[in-house]
């Protein structure tokens, strides 16, 4: 469905032309080699390389920040001969890598004094947090505030996972929230027109809320049955802009209908449902962390990119996995299937 929406998408479009679908049909091909291998090859061999892969994440981060390429306001591709590619979709598998070890060694505290209960704020809530924090400082420093709100939505899902006390959880996650309104001003102009757009598209309707009233009319103009694939007016006469990336869903809302779009999210319920029944069934805590955290990703990117194109949440800049353009992101979620696979495969034969 995604390849088949992406040709669409750059059918006739006059900033991308239709190489980013044969860039896409060659990562899917290339991806489905990954996960054959990955399936396998043994997952327990990633807890190892936890560290290590995690270390040199964070160099790659720091290297695009003073070498990477800067192209639409950001500074986010590494760039290597011929091959570009973004360190931060490689951040997710890195954090969801090292708080699986991380947390796996995780022991209980047997004493209740008020030393006890500091050593385990620090040991599970505040160390695990620096470990994220570092990654996601980085990229929202590119600037991706995406990325950066996608990474700490993983840390708090794994971070319940691990059966951390809901007064610590709750204690946190509210700390956070009572920061926000500080958050504001360390936002870039882009990103605060952007919240200010979400409140109210036609406060700059040619400007930042353009795409956005672009994207609802896209979508309910589909109806139920859709327009038919190549036939989307607000597509194929290039009213939406970055609608093979961000915006891939409202081209399939527009083409397919609410019917396509119901099948598409049916799609996403039946992966991520399979994830939690594969996390149901496990005895091992590193492949429960890595499983949770990858079904985590999922439901957050398929949700928040959902939600954005229809102007339920703030436009962010994720992308809908496994159909929007990006070779970085369509591999590395491909490399996440494959770690599914092999998880289960050895919940079987084990």
């Amino acid at each position: 469905m995604g390849l088949a929406a992406l040709y669409s998408a750059s059918f006739q479009n006059i900033r991308v032309t239709q190489q980013v679908f044969y860039d896409q049909l060659f990562c899917a091909a290339l991806g489905l080699g990954i996960m054959y291998f990955l399936k396998r090859v043994d997952y327990r061999k990633f807890y190892d390389l936890a560290y290590i892969f995690y270390g040199l994440n964070i160099l790659l981060l720091l290297f695009v920040l003073m070498m990477g390429r800067y192209a639409l306001g950001a500074r986010r591709w590494m760039e290597i001969g011929a091959l570009s590619f973004q360190p931060s979709e490689l951040a997710k598998l890195s954090l969801i890598f090292v708080l699986g070890r991380y947390f796996s060694n995780r022991r209980p505290t047997l004493s209740f004094n008020f030393a006890s209960k500091a050593q385990l704020l620090f040991r599970d809530l505040i160390f695990p947090f620096l470990l994220t924090a570092v990654s996601i400082l980085l990229i929202f420093k590119q600037p991706d505030l995406g990325t950066s709100l996608l990474l700490f939505g993983i840390f708090l899902i794994m971070l319940f996972v691990t059966g951390l006390e809901y007064r610590y959880l709750m204690g946190f996650t509210g700390a956070c929230l009572a920061l926000m309104p500080f958050a504001w001003h360390i936002l870039k102009s882009y990103q605060k027109d952007r919240l200010l757009v979400f409140l109210n598209p036609n406060i700059d309707p040619l400007g930042a809320g353009y795409t956005i009233i672009q994207s609802k009319i896209a979508i309910g103009s589909g109806q139920w049955a859709g327009k038919g694939w190549l036939a989307g007016t607000q597509n194929q006469l290039n009213f939406l802009p970055e609608r093979h990336t961000d915006f891939i869903f409202s081209v399939i809302g527009e083409e397919w209908g609410l019917l396509g779009a119901i099948f598409l999210m049916y799609c996403y319920f039946v992966l991520i449902d399979s994830g939690f029944q594969i996390a149901e069934q496990l005895k091992d805590k590193f492949g429960l962390f890595l499983t949770m955290g990858i079904v985590s990703i999922l439901i957050l990117q398929v949700v928040i990119n959902v939600g954005m194109v229809m102007g339920l949440c703030p436009v962010v800049g994720i992308t809908l996995p496994l159909a929007s353009y990006g070779r970085t992101s369509f591999l590395v979620f491909m490399i996440m299937m494959g770690i599914l696979l092999n998880i289960n495969r050895k919940r079987l034969f084990s």
